[in-house]
């Protein structure tokens, strides 16, 4: 049959049901929908875990109550851990946007520029060579492990011809993350004393944020945040192709750099703060798109994704295992991973 002539497909088709779906609602009615989800997500996580807390205890413990144990925690632990997965997630679902947007691929996200590798790096030098134990020494030391791994990937990229290129970008965040990886390996092989403290770092967790490391850490995600807002017009016109960005009047190469230094002072601060959480990144910009329209409103909606995604993922962890915590990137990439071999396999067809 002349492929020309083909029907596009059966009423009955799955692709069919699903392009209708997608017409019968428009972006902002999707997110009118999902609007009440990320409110919901906060108060559930003020009020769950060790402790049966209730409306009264929540309100008593914000207007700073008479100090019961209960308050305390919904004060001391839980308000400082629901902040952390509202910056953390939304730092983490706007650099994802940032990467797959300057690299053109859809399966980019932070980890491929040396970010999370250059923050591991520095949390074991810290534990090796300084005795780092407490939150605040980990979130100096992967902060500076962050920006130094990001330096070097940006150096390497930038040198010789083609560069700045995403397939260069990208090539050398890989290559100098596993060297990155077995720095770190050979350093906790050399003192397997640290291995304990490193190992519940690494696996991701919301548990030990406190006041201090937010107050730290926040203020590079806002500036990181408005950043990216910042370089979305840019940043479209160069998806238009870097001949109409320089028409523009736009520098594809300062742009990239622009780029991955905004998406490196939100990951860096994240994972500074929380320590690596797997595939939210990939996740959040997926889902961001299917909200939004237009690079700017899809920068917001990763964001919001991202808080929605992970105060999920943190609401499970307390309750999975019971009274024992799961770590968050447990069960993100109980998510992330079959979206990634979904997209990869989509993307070679």
């Amino acid at each position: 049959m002349d492929q020309s002539r083909r029907p596009a497909g059966r009423p009955g088709d799955p692709g069919r049901r699903r392009q209708s779906l997608g017409r019968a609602l428009s972006p902002g009615s999707r997110i009118a929908l999902l609007a009440p989800v990320l409110p919901a997500l906060l108060l559930a996580s003020m009020l769950v875990g060790a402790g049966d807390a209730g409306m009264a205890d929540l309100r008593a413990a914000l207007a700073g109550g008479d100090d019961s144990p209960l308050q305390m925690i919904v004060r001391d632990v839980r308000a400082p851990r629901t902040l952390a997965a509202l910056l953390v997630g939304a730092a983490l679902g706007v650099a994802g946007m940032l990467m797959q947007t300057v690299t053109r691929n859809r399966l980019a996200e932070p980890g491929l520029l040396g970010v999370n590798a250059g923050a591991a790096l520095g949390v074991v030098a810290g534990i090796t060579w300084a005795g780092a134990e407490s939150g605040l020494a980990y979130l100096l030391w992967a902060g500076a492990g962050a920006l130094l791994g990001n330096a070097c990937v940006l150096g390497v990229a930038n040198a010789g011809r083609q560069s700045g290129s995403p397939l260069r970008l990208v090539l050398a965040g890989v290559a100098l993350g596993a060297t990155f990886h077995g720095l770190s390996s050979a350093m906790l092989l050399s003192q397997p004393s640290g291995y304990d403290q490193y190992r519940f770092w690494v696996l991701g967790s919301l548990a030990g944020s406190n006041g201090g490391m937010i107050l730290l850490a926040a203020p590079f995600i806002v500036f990181g945040l408005l950043a990216a807002l910042f370089l979305a017009r840019p940043l479209s016109a160069m998806l238009l192709g870097d001949d109409i960005a320089r028409s523009l009047g736009h520098s594809p190469r300062m742009l990239r750099a622009a780029v991955a230094f905004t998406a490196t002072l939100l990951t860096g601060s994240a994972v500074a703060l929380t320590g690596p959480i797997a595939f939210l990144g990939l996740l959040a910009p997926f889902l961001a798109r299917a909200l939004a329209q237009g690079l700017a409103a899809q920068l917001a909606a990763s964001a919001w994704v991202g808080a929605i995604v992970l105060l999920f993922a943190d609401l499970g962890a307390r309750l999975v295992a019971q009274p024992f915590e799961t770590p968050i990137s447990v069960l993100t990439a109980l998510f992330g991973a079959p979206l990634l071999v979904w997209l990869a396999r989509g993307s070679t067809r």
